[in-house]
Protein backbone atom coordinates (compact mmCIF):
# COMPACT_ATOMS: atom_id res chain seq x y z
CA UNK A 1 0.00 0.00 0.00
CA UNK A 2 1.20 3.89 -0.61
CA UNK A 3 1.53 6.34 1.52
CA UNK A 4 -1.98 8.08 2.32
CA UNK A 5 -2.65 10.95 -0.13
CA UNK A 6 0.00 10.08 -2.66
CA UNK A 7 -2.36 11.90 -5.85
CA UNK A 8 -2.94 15.11 -3.46
CA UNK A 9 -1.40 17.72 -1.76
CA UNK A 10 0.67 14.85 0.63
CA UNK A 11 3.05 13.62 -2.72
CA UNK A 12 4.10 17.58 -2.95
CA UNK A 13 5.08 17.22 0.39
CA UNK A 14 7.88 14.61 0.02
CA UNK A 15 11.33 15.86 0.89
CA UNK A 16 13.42 15.63 -2.00
CA UNK A 17 16.43 14.92 0.11
CA UNK A 18 14.71 11.78 2.48
CA UNK A 19 13.34 10.45 -0.74
CA UNK A 20 17.11 10.65 -2.42
CA UNK A 21 18.69 9.04 0.97
CA UNK A 22 15.21 6.34 0.92
CA UNK A 23 16.71 5.93 -2.94
CA UNK A 24 20.41 4.82 -2.36
CA UNK A 25 19.28 2.50 0.52
CA UNK A 26 16.95 1.15 -1.46
CA UNK A 27 19.31 0.66 -4.40
CA UNK A 28 21.58 -0.86 -2.00
CA UNK A 29 18.72 -3.02 -0.77
CA UNK A 30 17.87 -4.31 -4.09
CA UNK A 31 21.54 -4.45 -5.19
CA UNK A 32 22.42 -6.86 -2.68
CA UNK A 33 19.23 -9.13 -2.78
CA UNK A 34 20.12 -9.62 -6.62
CA UNK A 35 24.00 -10.17 -5.70
CA UNK A 36 22.66 -12.90 -3.39
CA UNK A 37 20.18 -14.69 -5.85
CA UNK A 38 23.09 -15.02 -8.34
CA UNK A 39 25.57 -16.50 -6.04
CA UNK A 40 23.26 -19.40 -5.42
CA UNK A 41 21.41 -19.54 -8.89
CA UNK A 42 23.96 -20.54 -10.89
CA UNK A 43 25.30 -23.49 -8.10
CA UNK A 44 21.71 -24.47 -8.22
CA UNK A 45 21.60 -25.16 -12.08
CA UNK A 46 24.72 -26.71 -12.05
CA UNK A 47 23.99 -28.92 -9.11
CA UNK A 48 20.89 -29.80 -10.98
CA UNK A 49 23.09 -30.43 -14.28
CA UNK A 50 25.35 -32.73 -12.33
CA UNK A 51 23.30 -34.83 -10.23
CA UNK A 52 19.45 -34.95 -12.69
CA UNK A 53 20.65 -33.77 -16.29
CA UNK A 54 19.10 -31.09 -18.65
CA UNK A 55 16.30 -33.40 -19.59
CA UNK A 56 14.57 -33.55 -16.39
CA UNK A 57 14.74 -29.62 -16.49
CA UNK A 58 10.90 -29.69 -17.03
CA UNK A 59 10.22 -31.74 -14.41
CA UNK A 60 11.65 -29.81 -11.60
CA UNK A 61 10.41 -26.45 -13.65
CA UNK A 62 6.90 -28.17 -12.83
CA UNK A 63 7.70 -29.44 -9.39
CA UNK A 64 8.20 -25.47 -9.15
CA UNK A 65 5.14 -24.23 -10.10
CA UNK A 66 3.04 -26.60 -7.64
CA UNK A 67 5.53 -26.02 -4.63
CA UNK A 68 5.50 -22.17 -5.24
CA UNK A 69 1.31 -22.17 -5.72
CA UNK A 70 0.67 -24.35 -2.25
CA UNK A 71 3.39 -22.13 -0.91
CA UNK A 72 2.09 -18.55 -1.97
CA UNK A 73 -1.09 -19.48 -0.11
CA UNK A 74 0.92 -19.97 3.26
CA UNK A 75 2.80 -16.66 2.57
CA UNK A 76 0.22 -14.22 1.85
CA UNK A 77 -1.50 -15.99 4.91
CA UNK A 78 1.35 -14.69 6.76
CA UNK A 79 1.05 -11.07 5.41
CA UNK A 80 -2.57 -10.97 6.54
CA UNK A 81 -1.37 -11.66 10.40
CA UNK A 82 1.98 -9.62 10.60
CA UNK A 83 3.60 -6.50 9.79
CA UNK A 84 6.08 -7.02 5.93
CA UNK A 85 8.93 -5.63 7.93
CA UNK A 86 8.39 -8.63 10.01
CA UNK A 87 7.51 -10.62 7.51
CA UNK A 88 10.24 -10.06 5.50
CA UNK A 89 13.04 -9.94 8.63
CA UNK A 90 11.73 -13.30 9.36
CA UNK A 91 12.15 -14.82 5.94
CA UNK A 92 15.39 -13.84 6.08
CA UNK A 93 16.68 -15.64 9.33
CA UNK A 94 15.01 -18.87 7.38
CA UNK A 95 16.23 -18.36 4.37
CA UNK A 96 19.72 -17.94 6.01
CA UNK A 97 19.31 -21.30 8.15
CA UNK A 98 18.53 -23.16 5.19
CA UNK A 99 21.25 -22.29 3.02
CA UNK A 100 23.74 -23.20 5.69
CA UNK A 101 21.89 -26.64 6.05
CA UNK A 102 21.68 -26.93 2.45
CA UNK A 103 25.42 -26.47 2.17
CA UNK A 104 25.95 -29.66 3.65
CA UNK A 105 24.25 -31.69 1.81
CA UNK A 106 25.45 -31.01 -1.00
CA UNK A 107 28.89 -31.56 -0.06
CA UNK A 108 27.84 -35.05 -1.78
CA UNK A 109 24.60 -34.18 -3.53
CA UNK A 110 21.48 -36.74 -3.60
CA UNK A 111 19.20 -36.01 -6.09
CA UNK A 112 16.41 -34.88 -3.69
CA UNK A 113 18.87 -32.91 -2.29
CA UNK A 114 19.84 -30.99 -5.90
CA UNK A 115 16.15 -30.73 -7.34
CA UNK A 116 14.77 -29.33 -3.42
CA UNK A 117 17.36 -26.87 -3.70
CA UNK A 118 16.61 -26.09 -7.13
CA UNK A 119 13.65 -25.49 -6.24
CA UNK A 120 14.54 -23.60 -3.08
CA UNK A 121 16.30 -21.29 -4.77
CA UNK A 122 13.44 -20.47 -7.22
CA UNK A 123 11.20 -19.47 -4.58
CA UNK A 124 13.71 -17.38 -2.56
CA UNK A 125 14.07 -15.13 -5.72
CA UNK A 126 10.56 -14.72 -5.99
CA UNK A 127 10.45 -13.96 -1.86
CA UNK A 128 13.35 -11.86 -2.26
CA UNK A 129 12.00 -9.84 -4.84
CA UNK A 130 8.26 -9.29 -3.54
CA UNK A 131 8.83 -8.10 -0.57
CA UNK A 132 11.27 -5.88 -1.33
CA UNK A 133 8.58 -4.20 -3.74
CA UNK A 134 6.03 -4.39 -1.48
CA UNK A 135 7.95 -2.62 1.00
CA UNK A 136 8.79 0.24 -1.06
CA UNK A 137 6.01 0.89 -2.33
CA UNK A 138 5.00 1.34 0.90
CA UNK A 139 7.54 4.63 1.66
CA UNK A 140 6.90 6.60 -2.17
CA UNK A 141 4.25 8.84 -2.59
CA UNK A 142 3.17 7.91 -6.81
CA UNK A 143 5.06 11.11 -8.43
CA UNK A 144 8.10 10.31 -6.44
CA UNK A 145 7.82 6.72 -7.37
CA UNK A 146 7.93 7.99 -11.44
CA UNK A 147 11.25 10.13 -10.58
CA UNK A 148 13.01 7.59 -8.30
CA UNK A 149 11.72 4.02 -9.28
CA UNK A 150 13.87 3.63 -12.09
CA UNK A 151 17.26 4.68 -10.16
CA UNK A 152 16.10 1.66 -7.62
CA UNK A 153 15.32 -1.05 -9.93
CA UNK A 154 18.77 -0.25 -11.57
CA UNK A 155 19.76 -1.53 -8.36
CA UNK A 156 18.87 -4.99 -9.41
CA UNK A 157 20.42 -4.94 -12.74
CA UNK A 158 23.87 -3.62 -11.09
CA UNK A 159 23.46 -6.82 -8.40
CA UNK A 160 22.98 -9.14 -11.38
CA UNK A 161 26.33 -8.08 -12.75
CA UNK A 162 28.35 -7.79 -9.29
CA UNK A 163 27.10 -11.16 -8.67
CA UNK A 164 27.25 -13.22 -11.37
CA UNK A 165 31.16 -12.02 -11.56
CA UNK A 166 31.55 -12.14 -7.85
CA UNK A 167 30.31 -16.11 -8.26
CA UNK A 168 32.57 -16.69 -11.05
CA UNK A 169 35.57 -15.19 -9.41
CA UNK A 170 35.47 -16.92 -6.05
CA UNK A 171 35.26 -20.60 -7.42
CA UNK A 172 37.86 -19.88 -10.36
CA UNK A 173 40.52 -17.59 -8.46
CA UNK A 174 39.74 -19.22 -4.44
CA UNK A 175 40.06 -22.02 -2.44
CA UNK A 176 35.17 -21.87 -2.75
CA UNK A 177 33.84 -24.41 -4.47
CA UNK A 178 29.94 -24.12 -6.08
CA UNK A 179 28.42 -25.50 -2.12
CA UNK A 180 30.84 -22.56 -0.83
CA UNK A 181 28.69 -20.06 -2.76
CA UNK A 182 25.50 -20.82 -0.07
CA UNK A 183 27.39 -19.92 3.04
CA UNK A 184 28.41 -16.47 0.47
CA UNK A 185 25.04 -16.01 -0.01
CA UNK A 186 24.07 -16.14 3.51
CA UNK A 187 26.16 -13.96 4.83
CA UNK A 188 24.75 -11.08 1.98
CA UNK A 189 21.33 -11.72 3.30
CA UNK A 190 22.44 -11.25 6.63
CA UNK A 191 23.67 -7.83 5.58
CA UNK A 192 20.05 -7.43 3.99
CA UNK A 193 18.47 -8.17 7.47
CA UNK A 194 20.13 -5.75 9.42
CA UNK A 195 19.61 -2.87 6.69
CA UNK A 196 16.11 -3.51 6.90
CA UNK A 197 15.90 -3.72 10.54
CA UNK A 198 18.03 -0.17 10.55
CA UNK A 199 15.48 0.96 8.00
CA UNK A 200 12.57 0.15 10.14
CA UNK A 201 14.09 1.80 13.36
CA UNK A 202 14.79 4.61 11.61
CA UNK A 203 11.05 4.65 10.44
CA UNK A 204 11.48 4.56 6.72
CA UNK A 205 8.74 1.71 6.86
CA UNK A 206 5.84 3.50 7.31
CA UNK A 207 2.98 1.90 9.30
CA UNK A 208 0.59 1.73 5.40
CA UNK A 209 3.38 -0.73 4.79
CA UNK A 210 1.64 -3.03 6.70
CA UNK A 211 -2.38 -2.66 6.09
CA UNK A 212 -3.07 -6.11 3.38
CA UNK A 213 -4.34 -5.29 -0.36
CA UNK A 214 -7.62 -7.28 -0.91
CA UNK A 215 -7.25 -9.65 -3.71
CA UNK A 216 -9.85 -11.32 -5.14
CA UNK A 217 -8.36 -13.66 -7.77
CA UNK A 218 -11.77 -14.85 -9.28
CA UNK A 219 -12.50 -11.15 -9.68
CA UNK A 220 -8.88 -10.94 -11.47
CA UNK A 221 -10.02 -13.37 -13.46
CA UNK A 222 -13.15 -11.84 -14.92
CA UNK A 223 -11.43 -8.77 -15.15
CA UNK A 224 -9.02 -10.08 -18.26
CA UNK A 225 -11.44 -11.51 -20.08
CA UNK A 226 -13.91 -8.75 -19.89
CA UNK A 227 -11.67 -6.27 -21.12
CA UNK A 228 -10.11 -7.07 -24.29
CA UNK A 229 -7.30 -4.87 -23.70
CA UNK A 230 -6.62 -6.50 -20.62
CA UNK A 231 -6.75 -10.14 -22.54
CA UNK A 232 -4.28 -8.92 -25.13
CA UNK A 233 -1.45 -7.66 -22.33
CA UNK A 234 -1.76 -10.82 -20.42
CA UNK A 235 -1.67 -13.17 -23.69
CA UNK A 236 1.53 -10.73 -24.81
CA UNK A 237 3.39 -11.65 -20.84
CA UNK A 238 2.11 -15.10 -20.67
CA UNK A 239 3.61 -16.17 -24.57
CA UNK A 240 7.07 -14.78 -22.89
CA UNK A 241 6.42 -17.67 -20.14
CA UNK A 242 5.83 -20.09 -22.97
CA UNK A 243 8.95 -19.45 -24.69
CA UNK A 244 10.69 -18.98 -21.77
CA UNK A 245 11.18 -22.40 -20.85
CA UNK A 246 12.26 -23.73 -24.14
CA UNK A 247 14.81 -21.40 -24.06
CA UNK A 248 16.44 -22.34 -21.09
CA UNK A 249 15.91 -25.95 -21.69
CA UNK A 250 17.94 -25.47 -25.39
CA UNK A 251 20.63 -23.33 -23.41
CA UNK A 252 21.40 -25.44 -20.17
CA UNK A 253 21.60 -28.93 -22.47
CA UNK A 254 24.02 -27.14 -24.64
CA UNK A 255 25.71 -26.01 -21.09
CA UNK A 256 25.21 -29.63 -19.77
CA UNK A 257 26.95 -31.56 -22.86
CA UNK A 258 29.94 -28.99 -23.84
CA UNK A 259 31.02 -28.46 -20.17
CA UNK A 260 31.65 -31.28 -17.78
CA UNK A 261 33.25 -30.26 -14.12
CA UNK A 262 30.62 -29.38 -11.53
CA UNK A 263 32.75 -25.76 -10.66
CA UNK A 264 33.07 -25.37 -14.56
CA UNK A 265 29.63 -25.21 -14.91
CA UNK A 266 29.17 -23.09 -11.55
CA UNK A 267 31.56 -20.33 -12.96
CA UNK A 268 30.74 -20.26 -16.53
CA UNK A 269 27.03 -19.84 -15.42
CA UNK A 270 27.87 -17.41 -12.94
CA UNK A 271 29.86 -15.30 -15.25
CA UNK A 272 27.33 -15.54 -17.90
CA UNK A 273 24.13 -14.41 -15.65
CA UNK A 274 26.50 -11.07 -15.02
CA UNK A 275 26.68 -10.88 -18.84
CA UNK A 276 23.76 -11.13 -19.55
CA UNK A 277 23.11 -8.63 -16.43
CA UNK A 278 25.45 -6.07 -18.43
CA UNK A 279 23.71 -6.08 -21.26
CA UNK A 280 20.56 -5.42 -19.49
CA UNK A 281 21.95 -2.37 -17.78
CA UNK A 282 23.51 -0.97 -21.56
CA UNK A 283 19.65 -1.79 -23.25
CA UNK A 284 18.40 0.15 -19.97
CA UNK A 285 20.36 2.99 -20.36
CA UNK A 286 20.75 2.83 -24.12
CA UNK A 287 18.18 1.29 -26.38
CA UNK A 288 15.25 1.61 -24.44
CA UNK A 289 15.00 5.14 -24.42
CA UNK A 290 16.02 5.54 -27.46
CA UNK A 291 13.46 3.29 -29.14
CA UNK A 292 10.37 4.75 -26.88
CA UNK A 293 11.76 8.49 -27.84
CA UNK A 294 11.95 8.03 -31.01
CA UNK A 295 9.47 4.83 -32.38
CA UNK A 296 7.02 4.67 -29.18
CA UNK A 297 6.26 2.11 -26.62
CA UNK A 298 5.17 -0.04 -29.08
CA UNK A 299 8.06 -0.59 -30.88
CA UNK A 300 9.61 -1.18 -27.96
CA UNK A 301 7.29 -4.47 -27.47
CA UNK A 302 8.56 -5.81 -30.62
CA UNK A 303 12.06 -5.41 -30.17
CA UNK A 304 12.22 -8.90 -27.83
CA UNK A 305 10.33 -11.32 -29.97
CA UNK A 306 11.79 -10.21 -33.32
CA UNK A 307 15.15 -10.65 -31.35
CA UNK A 308 14.34 -13.98 -30.07
CA UNK A 309 13.15 -14.52 -33.47
CA UNK A 310 16.59 -14.59 -34.80
CA UNK A 311 18.55 -15.81 -32.73
CA UNK A 312 16.42 -18.80 -32.70
CA UNK A 313 16.85 -19.23 -36.12
CA UNK A 314 20.47 -18.67 -35.47
CA UNK A 315 20.67 -21.47 -33.03
CA UNK A 316 18.75 -24.02 -35.02
CA UNK A 317 21.67 -23.26 -38.00
CA UNK A 318 24.04 -23.60 -35.76
CA UNK A 319 23.52 -25.00 -32.28
CA UNK A 320 26.57 -24.47 -30.02
CA UNK A 321 27.31 -22.79 -26.66
CA UNK A 322 27.93 -19.47 -28.09
CA UNK A 323 24.90 -19.20 -30.11
CA UNK A 324 22.63 -20.51 -27.41
CA UNK A 325 24.16 -17.78 -25.33
CA UNK A 326 22.91 -15.17 -27.58
CA UNK A 327 19.32 -16.89 -28.13
CA UNK A 328 19.34 -16.95 -24.06
CA UNK A 329 19.97 -13.28 -23.54
CA UNK A 330 17.93 -11.58 -26.37
CA UNK A 331 15.66 -13.87 -24.11
CA UNK A 332 15.98 -12.32 -20.52
CA UNK A 333 18.31 -9.33 -20.97
CA UNK A 334 15.27 -7.95 -23.35
CA UNK A 335 12.95 -9.35 -20.81
CA UNK A 336 14.83 -7.30 -17.60
CA UNK A 337 14.97 -4.66 -19.63
CA UNK A 338 13.24 -2.67 -23.17
CA UNK A 339 10.13 -5.54 -22.48
CA UNK A 340 9.86 -4.74 -19.14
CA UNK A 341 9.79 -0.74 -19.57
CA UNK A 342 7.33 -1.40 -22.13
CA UNK A 343 5.29 -3.48 -20.81
CA UNK A 344 4.79 -1.30 -17.64
CA UNK A 345 3.98 1.45 -19.65
CA UNK A 346 0.52 -0.38 -21.09
CA UNK A 347 -1.15 -0.51 -17.64
CA UNK A 348 -0.72 3.37 -17.77
CA UNK A 349 -3.92 4.26 -19.58
CA UNK A 350 -5.74 1.67 -17.33
CA UNK A 351 -7.88 1.94 -14.13
CA UNK A 352 -5.45 1.68 -11.32
CA UNK A 353 -7.59 -1.48 -9.85
CA UNK A 354 -7.93 -3.26 -12.69
CA UNK A 355 -4.22 -3.25 -12.86
CA UNK A 356 -3.87 -4.54 -9.64
CA UNK A 357 -6.21 -7.21 -10.26
CA UNK A 358 -5.19 -8.38 -14.06
CA UNK A 359 -1.51 -8.66 -12.42
CA UNK A 360 -2.67 -10.49 -9.16
CA UNK A 361 -3.85 -13.12 -11.59
CA UNK A 362 -1.24 -13.02 -14.30
CA UNK A 363 1.53 -13.49 -11.23
CA UNK A 364 -0.25 -16.15 -9.03
CA UNK A 365 -1.49 -18.02 -11.88
CA UNK A 366 -0.54 -17.44 -15.25
CA UNK A 367 3.03 -17.38 -15.20
CA UNK A 368 2.84 -20.24 -13.58
CA UNK A 369 0.87 -21.92 -15.71
CA UNK A 370 1.91 -20.91 -19.24
CA UNK A 371 5.81 -22.08 -17.76
CA UNK A 372 4.27 -25.93 -16.81
CA UNK A 373 2.77 -25.75 -20.44
CA UNK A 374 6.24 -25.12 -21.79
CA UNK A 375 7.69 -27.88 -19.56
CA UNK A 376 4.78 -30.67 -20.62
CA UNK A 377 5.49 -29.31 -24.76
CA UNK A 378 9.14 -30.00 -23.95
CA UNK A 379 8.58 -33.81 -22.39
CA UNK A 380 5.97 -34.70 -25.04
CA UNK A 381 8.60 -34.06 -27.51
CA UNK A 382 11.42 -35.40 -25.83
CA UNK A 383 10.34 -38.34 -23.84
CA UNK A 384 6.70 -39.22 -23.82
CA UNK A 385 6.04 -39.18 -28.35
CA UNK A 386 7.69 -42.53 -29.69
CA UNK A 387 9.57 -39.37 -31.64
CA UNK A 388 11.39 -37.14 -30.33
CA UNK A 389 13.10 -33.81 -31.23
CA UNK A 390 16.59 -32.72 -31.28
CA UNK A 391 17.89 -29.67 -28.92
CA UNK A 392 18.15 -27.46 -32.14
CA UNK A 393 14.83 -28.38 -33.91
CA UNK A 394 12.89 -26.75 -30.44
CA UNK A 395 13.56 -23.77 -31.99
CA UNK A 396 10.89 -23.58 -34.35
CA UNK A 397 8.49 -23.86 -31.59
CA UNK A 398 10.03 -20.53 -30.07
CA UNK A 399 10.01 -18.92 -33.82
CA UNK A 400 5.91 -19.72 -33.89
CA UNK A 401 5.81 -18.53 -30.11
CA UNK A 402 7.59 -15.24 -31.30
CA UNK A 403 4.83 -14.82 -34.54
CA UNK A 404 1.87 -14.92 -32.37
CA UNK A 405 3.44 -12.64 -30.04
CA UNK A 406 4.52 -10.10 -32.38
CA UNK A 407 0.90 -10.12 -34.06
CA UNK A 408 -0.79 -9.79 -30.81
CA UNK A 409 1.26 -6.96 -30.42
CA UNK A 410 0.08 -5.42 -33.82
CA UNK A 411 -3.35 -6.36 -32.33
CA UNK A 412 -2.69 -4.71 -29.29
CA UNK A 413 -1.90 -0.74 -30.96
CA UNK A 414 -4.64 0.52 -31.99
CA UNK A 415 -6.10 -0.32 -28.53
CA UNK A 416 -3.03 1.11 -26.58
CA UNK A 417 -3.60 4.39 -28.65
CA UNK A 418 -7.01 5.16 -28.52
CA UNK A 419 -6.71 4.88 -24.92
CA UNK A 420 -3.51 7.05 -24.62
CA UNK A 421 -5.54 9.47 -26.46
CA UNK A 422 -9.15 8.88 -24.23
CA UNK A 423 -6.52 9.41 -20.96
CA UNK A 424 -4.47 12.69 -22.59
CA UNK A 425 -8.54 14.20 -23.10
CA UNK A 426 -9.21 13.57 -20.05
CA UNK A 427 -6.57 14.93 -18.10
CA UNK A 428 -6.78 18.10 -20.11
CA UNK A 429 -10.51 18.18 -19.66
CA UNK A 430 -9.82 18.19 -15.89
CA UNK A 431 -7.06 21.01 -16.04
CA UNK A 432 -9.52 23.11 -18.28
CA UNK A 433 -13.36 22.44 -16.90
CA UNK A 434 -12.33 20.72 -13.59
CA UNK A 435 -13.90 17.75 -14.57
CA UNK A 436 -13.19 14.83 -16.90
CA UNK A 437 -15.21 11.97 -19.20
CA UNK A 438 -15.95 8.73 -17.26
CA UNK A 439 -13.28 6.35 -16.77
CA UNK A 440 -14.15 3.98 -20.26
CA UNK A 441 -13.00 1.02 -17.71
CA UNK A 442 -14.98 2.09 -15.13
CA UNK A 443 -18.56 0.52 -16.55
CA UNK A 444 -17.00 -2.97 -16.47
CA UNK A 445 -14.89 -2.54 -12.93
CA UNK A 446 -18.55 -2.43 -11.75
CA UNK A 447 -19.63 -5.11 -13.18
CA UNK A 448 -17.56 -7.61 -12.60
CA UNK A 449 -17.76 -6.26 -8.84
CA UNK A 450 -21.41 -6.77 -8.67
CA UNK A 451 -21.11 -10.33 -9.78
CA UNK A 452 -18.09 -11.55 -7.67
Amino acid sequence: MQLPGKDGEAATACSTKAMRLRSIVLFLDFFLIIMALYQIKPASRAFFLEVMGADLLPYVWIGTALTMGTFIGFYNGLVARHSRLNVTLGSCLVIIGCLVGARFLLVTPTQAAAVAFYIFVDIVGVILVEQFWSLTDSMFCTDDGKRWYGIIGSGGLCGGVAGGFAAGFLVEHTPLESEDLLLVAGAIIAVICVLNMVMGRRGLYEAGSDHAMDGNIAFGWKVIFKSPYLGLIAGLLLLTQLASPLVDYQFLKIVEESIIDLDDRTSFLSNFFGLLGAVSIAVNLLITPFVHRKCGVIAGLLVQPMAMLATSVLFFSRANQYTGGVMKISDRSLSYSINKASKEMLYIPVNPVLIYQAKAWIDMFGYRLFKVLGSLLILLFTQWLPFSLSVPQFSWFTAAICVMWIGLIFFLRPEYKSRVRHYEKRGRLMVEEGEAPADPDHAMLTACREKT
